[in-house]
This record gives C-alpha cells, structure tokens and sequence, in this order.
C-alpha cells in the first residue's frame, strides 16, 4: 500500500507542471519558439547534471556542443501556429490517461521488489554489445567498401562507438563512411567526435576540406568558428560566426546562441 501511494504522489508531481498550462490562456507557438525552448531546457538539464556531479566537464561540452549541432540542424522557418485552444486538450487527457495507463502496465508487468541489475549482469551486457559489434566489423570486412550497404554499416558503427564515449573510434567510422559519399551532416558529427577528442587541428583540416563541398552548410560553419576558438585563434572564430550571423535570417533559432559565442570570445 505505501508503494502505491508513493507511486500515485510520483505521478502527480510529474503530471503538475502541466496544471499551469491549463490555467493561463494558450498562446500560439510556431517552429522557432519549440526549438529555442527545448534547446533552453537542455541546456538547464546538463547545468543540473553537472551540478550534481553526474556529469564531468568534458562531458558538460561535449553535450552542450551535440545540443548546439541539433540546433544548428533544425529548419529556421517558423511553422504555422496552432489554434489558441487546441493544446489544452492533450494535456488533459494527459493529466488523465497518463496515470491510468501508466498503472494498468505496471500492473500487467511490472514488478516493484525487483532488484537494480547488479554488476555481473551490466557487464555482460556491455559484453554481448561488443560481439555484436564485432559481429558488424566482421561485416563490413567482407562488403564492397565502395557500396551504400557499407556506407550505412560505417555510420552505424560510429553511431555506436560514440554512444559509448569512444569518440575516436567514432571518428574512424566516420571517415569510412564519408569515404562511399560524401553527406554535409555526417561530416559535422566526424567534426564534433575530433573536437570531443580533443583532436582540434584535425578537425580544422578536415572542415578545411569538407566545408567547400557545403559552403552553406550552417553546422559546417558553426563548427569551422569553433575549432579556430579551441586553437587559441579568436579572431578568426569571430570572423567566421560574424560572417554565419550575418547570413542567418532574423528568425533563425540557433542565432542567438552563435551570437553568445561570440561575446564569450576573448
């Protein structure tokens, strides 16, 4: 009875940020204010992460950075708004259905005295995912390195490596992949996982290269600025980010943010 209880609490105090958003009057909210808005509510999570410990430096960067790219990524133009009561709905039924169904699964298959998973059981996890990625690499060994099966093996493989913290690994596969054809996005991921790796001048000669290829690639530009601030090269970081500022609609989401690195130049 005190678990249900406990869980029923835990419940409401998840489901009570939405009471506010019933109570005041809606307010339409194109593509721009969502992604500056979730944007601003990561980067509060990882400030929390860090604070708490949870999180080391290197790893508060790299994550701002990979929240930044996203960013960056997303298209500039404002969606169309949404009808001024068409989002109460949802969270009503939000406020409803979310608990009920919540304990209708739990009560089907959940089970509330099951221990954490000890370390033995992490471990062979983490075992099993290293044979299956050998299993890839294998793979990938014996596939046309020129084909699009490769290509796609490639980046799944750095998708993976990267998951795990293994930033140059990453950065290998990567490079393999962009070897098949070249893709403006991925070649901003190899540039984030160098710069992770504090692999600095070779991210900047490999944005040399890539750059040109997508010269109006806003993450490319983004990234080319940064690397020049990691160097010790602020003048040139601020060239590069005034020039992607003053190409960069009025309205883009991921201005202001260009615009804050720029002032925290020294």
């Amino acid at each position: 009875m005190t678990w249900w209880l406990l869980a029923g609490l835990l419940a409401l105090a998840a489901l009570a940020p939405l009471v506010p958003a019933l109570l005041r009057p809606a307010a339409a909210r194109g593509r721009r204010e969502a992604d500056l808005a979730l944007y601003r509510a990561q980067l509060a999570e990882l400030e929390r992460e860090r604070a708490a410990g949870r999180l080391d430096e290197a790893g508060h960067a790299a994550a701002v950075l990979e929240v930044q790219r996203r960013l960056l990524a997303a298209p500039g133009a404002p969606a169309d708004s949404a009808a001024a009561g068409g989002g109460r709905v949802p969270l009503v039924l939000a406020l409803v259905a979310v608990p009920a169904v919540a304990a209708g699964l739990y009560l089907a298959q959940g089970s509330p005295g099951l221990p954490s998973a000890p370390f033995s059981e992490r471990r062979d996890v983490a075992a099993q995912e290293e044979q299956l990625l050998g299993l890839l690499r294998e793979r990938l060994a014996t596939t046309d390195p020129t084909s699009e099966a490769a290509r796609q093996g490639w980046v799944l493989l750095g998708n993976a490596e990267r998951g795990r913290g293994k930033p140059d690994a990453a950065a290998e596969a990567y490079a393999r992949a962009l070897a098949v054809r070249f893709d403006a996005e991925l070649a901003g991921q190899r540039a984030q996982v160098l710069i992770e790796a504090d692999r600095t001048e070779e991210a900047s000669r490999f944005l040399a290269e890539s750059l040109p290829r997508a010269p109006n690639h806003v993450g490319l530009r983004f990234l080319t600025g940064l690397v020049e601030a990691r160097a010790g090269r602020p003048e040139a970081a601020r060239t590069l980010w005034g020039a992607l500022v003053a190409d960069a609609p009025a309205d883009a989401p991921w201005r202001a943010m260009v615009e804050r690195r720029m002032q925290d130049l020294p």
